[in-house]
Order: structure tokens, then C-alpha cells, then sequence
């Protein structure tokens, strides 16, 4: 297992943290790691009708439009399931009481510690007194049958790793019953 000896923080921003930092190796010797710290986040795999509830929203790093499960940040010592259940509110005008974990998974493992739980929900509904969306995010929500969502993993047009994890999940589910 590697040893931390020495970190220097070069950037502390409001969604992460980005180190370096010096390490022991297993072997005695020692290397530079580039950390991202980040609180973690959460995405939520929305089922009904055999239909899989996803959202459009652009993506700066990346410059374009991603098709996503409802997902958000974590904040600071922030419950995942409240998290989740907030976040579908916000992003979908959708609400769930009745949200079962999934799995939990790393984004980036190389350099980023950022964790995203996945929870999964078929008892929810659309409400008309839903939490806003934060004042940066313009989301447009949509319901894609499943069968097509997974083609669409298949054919490029969904690449975002939860969505594609969720959306494998359910499918794999669907078929082996």
C-alpha cells in the first residue's frame, strides 16, 4: 500500500479539492500522485412502463449534451438516500419515498476519490410542488423505453458511466427473469 509523506493543495474550490502529494511506494520508493478530492454524488435509476426516466443537460467539460439518470453532489456529511431523493425531485419534478440502494462506485479511481451511489426507485410520481433546480442547471427530463435506452448505449448516444452502469443493471435484470 502506498504512504502519504507530503501533500501541497493547489486548488480548493467549492465542488473539489485538487492536491499533490508525495507517496512511499511498496517498494521503498517514491512518486507524485495528482489528487481530485470530491464529496461523492449520487444517481438514481427511475423505472415505469418498462421506461427509464433520464435527463438532457449540456456538459461544459466536455462541451455537449448528455442523456443522464437524475444525478447530484453529495454535500459534506450528506445522507445519500436524502440526497437521491432530492436530487430526482429537483432535476425531474418526480418524488420517491421508496428508493433501494444499488451499489456504490468509484468514478475515477487513478486520481479522483469521488464515490456515486445509485439508487433505484419504481414507486415514484410527478408532483407539481417540486424542489427548484439549482439556479445553474437547466435539465430537461424525458422517459426512454428501456430496450432503446440500451441500444442507445450500444450505438454511442448514452456514454455517461452511471447512466451506462444503471442502464445495464435494469436491462440485465429485464432479461434474466
Amino acid at each position: 500500500m502506498e504512504k502519504e509523506l507530503s501533500r501541497k493543495t493547489i486548488f480548493d474550490g467549492k465542488i473539489i479539492q485538487v492536491t499533490h502529494e508525495e507517496v512511499e511506494l511498496e517498494n521503498g520508493e517514491h512518486a507524485m500522485r495528482e489528487v481530485v478530492y470530491h464529496n461523492g454524488g449520487v444517481g438514481i435509476l427511475a423505472i415505469k412502463n418498462d421506461s427509464v426516466l433520464l435527463v438532457k443537460q449540456f456538459r461544459y467539460p466536455n462541451r455537449q449534451y448528455l442523456l443522464e439518470i437524475p444525478a447530484g453532489k453529495l454535500e459534506k456529511g450528506e445522507d445519500p438516500l436524502l440526497c437521491a431523493q432530492r436530487e430526482l425531485e429537483e432535476e425531474t419534478d418526480h418524488r420517491s419515498h421508496d428508493m433501494t440502494f444499488l451499489l456504490k462506485c468509484l468514478v475515477s479511481p487513478g486520481y479522483c476519490s469521488e464515490y456515486i451511489h445509485i439508487y433505484t426507485t419504481e414507486n415514484f410520481e410527478h408532483v407539481d410542488d417540486s424542489l427548484p433546480c439549482d439556479e445553474d442547471e437547466f435539465v430537461e427530463s424525458t422517459f426512454m423505453p428501456l430496450d432503446d435506452a440500451y441500444q442507445a448505449i450500444l450505438d454511442g448516444d448514452i456514454i455517461d458511466a452511471k447512466t451506462v452502469i444503471a442502464i445495464m443493471y435494469a436491462y440485465n435484470k429485464k432479461n434474466t427473469r
